[in-house]
């Protein structure tokens, strides 16, 4: 028998490329419970770097992949992220959440780079610190009001109720959560989208750093469009089938390498970063999603950059799935379906 229905939350993930649908159902006896999965694609230009251009035709998109699936709970969880999202690991003095409340906006404005009244802000409390007597560690997370705006709208120009809005990196925490063993060991969280990449360091629970960068998989798409002059859709057949008139698979592969090698330059960059702040927390291993993680020989390569273990994480892993899912589908498709799963299981009025 299904459980905390009232709660119950439909996963949407509004890539630049693809939208993903995810639907889980908790049970008493099977715990977590994937009901529903399904994928459509946007045109180019409907979606840019998270900035959404054409929203009629995001909302078509939306509309037909929930008739499609079938799915007729209205309430959905979604996230954003980029460059008009911050996350900041702050400290404070120790104080009741009342008085956080009243203080949040005066501290917050000190670590953010933008209008103070042009964002939303809201925060969490991870505990008193460890290394600073009397203070509290905070999750501070600023997203302009423009961009949480125009999700919003989005959603509900589809006929749905935008009951969460997340960021991608903790979706992406929190289905690392929901599958992984986490120990207090340091693990990153990767996901390589179309036209971002997410990274979250968490460590015992607990998010350390988060960074967005605007690289994705629409590179490849891109070099290869200017190499053969062809349209972008044309770019991600060939790069797909490896088959072109035009092309070799030769040069589609040294373009493939090329672009992995920027990927894996500013991941570097960002690890680096992340070792002179905590130069005591040594990552064990690196988890990565998004269509990115479908990429030939960007598991190693990152490996070799980073002298990390690197998986492709499963976002499946601790879910019983419905019979009329298709297994051979699910394991193609899930590095792509790490961070909608992570939307699917949060709750309404949950935190």
């Amino acid at each position: 028998m299904l459980f905390a229905k009232k709660n119950h939350l439909v996963g949407l993930d509004i890539g630049s490329k693809t939208i993903k649908l995810c639907e889980v159902f908790e049970t008493r006896k099977n715990g977590f419970v994937l009901n529903k999965f399904g994928m459509i694609t946007l045109p180019n230009g409907a979606i840019e770097d998270g900035v959404i251009k054409d929203p009629e035709t995001v909302s078509e998109a939306i509309r037909e992949l929930f008739n499609v699936q079938k799915v007729r709970e209205k309430n959905v969880a979604i996230s954003i992220g980029g460059y008009s999202v911050i996350v900041k690991k702050i400290q404070m003095q120790n104080m009741s959440d009342a008085e956080l409340q009243d203080t949040i906006q005066f501290e917050a404005e000190q670590y953010i780079p933008f209008d103070i009244n042009d964002v939303n802000l809201d925060f969490h409390v991870l505990g008193e610190s460890p290394v600073a007597a009397n203070k509290l560690d905070v999750i501070l997370v600023a997203a302009k009001k423009e961009l949480v705006s125009d999700y919003i709208n989005l959603i509900e120009l589809s006929g749905l109720r935008p009951c969460v809005v997340d960021i991608d990196a903790f979706a992406l925490q929190n289905i690392y959560e929901a599958n992984y063993d986490t120990k207090e060991d340091v693990v990153a969280l990767i996901d390589i989208g179309a036209s971002k990449t997410s990274l979250n360091i968490v460590k015992d629970g607990i998010s350390l750093f988060t960074r967005d960068v605007s690289l994705g998989c629409n590179q490849i798409n891109l070099k290869i469009s200017n190499k053969v002059v062809c349209t972008l859709e044309d770019a991600e057949t060939i790069k797909i089938t490896e088959k072109s008139d035009k092309i070799t698979p030769q040069q589609i592969a040294d373009i493939v390498t090329l672009v992995i090698g920027d990927w894996c330059l500013e991941i570097r960059r960002a690890i680096d970063f992340f070792y002179s702040t905590y130069p005591d927390d040594q990552i064990r291993k690196i988890l990565i999603s998004g269509g990115g993680a479908n990429i030939k020989n960007f598991q190693q390569i990152l490996a070799s950059e980073t002298a990390s273990e690197v998986e492709v994480i499963n976002p499946f892993g601790n879910f019983s799935i419905d019979k009329r899912l298709d297994p051979s589908f699910l394991k193609k498709v899930s590095p792509q379906a790490a961070i909608c799963m992570g939307l699917a299981i949060r709750r309404i009025d949950d935190k």
